[in-house]
């Protein structure tokens, strides 16, 4: 499972780095992976400190930190 997730959070980072910012909900969708396993990927992300949040309008949006 670590690996599957370690993978993943490759997927993230790379779309991350084309879309620039995205919808937090909107990541599994985009990687064509579980929701389960997204947020999991992304909590290993957000521990590496390499990702950075904001709201907007009740929507939370991702992306890489710079």
């Amino acid at each position: 499972m670590r690996a599957q997730i370690g993978e993943t959070a490759g997927k993230v980072w790379r779309t991350l780095s084309q879309h620039k910012e995205v919808s937090l909900s909107q990541i599994p969708k985009l990687i064509g992976e579980k929701d389960t396993v997204t947020y999991q990927a992304v909590g290993w992300l957000a521990c590496e400190d390499k990702l950075q949040y904001r709201t907007e309008r009740n929507r939370t949006l991702v992306s890489l930190r710079s």
